[in-house]
């Protein structure tokens, strides 16, 4: 029993540093934070994570939607993520989804822009993210 007990918390440890890790704001490097308010003055009551070693600014929209933004250690502008209807996504991603993930549902969705102003779709199911193109091809699962 202690072994099995032991084992599970290891897991527990190893998983949970591979996902997201919420932060306080007092633990985000000053150049993230002050990379975030340049680029968006609005973002308002910030909550921040830290996944995969860049950090994250999640934070809700003018009218109700999420923003979430990444940034590197540097303050490096990756992405950002605006929630959206499941409803506003390409046409083709539904039945892409229907096809290549039997019984899978969208939980989520988000119109997602890089640094190099490249739109892409992100489709949330269980188990991931499915990234799109902007005209809803397939690109990859995150």
């Amino acid at each position: 029993m202690k072994k099995k007990l032991v084992l599970g918390f290891a897991i527990t440890l190893i998983s949970g540093s591979l996902s997201a890790q919420d932060l306080k704001t007092k633990d985000v490097p000053a150049v993230v934070k002050e990379a975030l308010v340049k680029k968006y003055p609005e973002a308002t009551k910030v909550s921040w994570e830290k996944e995969k070693g860049n950090y994250e600014a999640n934070w809700g929209g003018k009218s109700g939607e999420d923003n979430s933004v990444q940034f590197t250690p540097s303050g490096t502008f990756i992405e950002i993520v605006k929630a959206i209807p499941v409803t506003d996504l390409p046409k083709s991603i539904a039945p892409y989804i229907k096809e290549h993930y039997k019984g899978a549902k969208i939980r989520e969705a988000g119109k997602v822009t890089d640094a190099k102003n490249v739109t892409m779709y992100e489709a949330e199911i269980k188990g991931g993210d499915l990234i799109f193109d902007e005209n809803g091809k397939f690109i990859k699962k995150d």
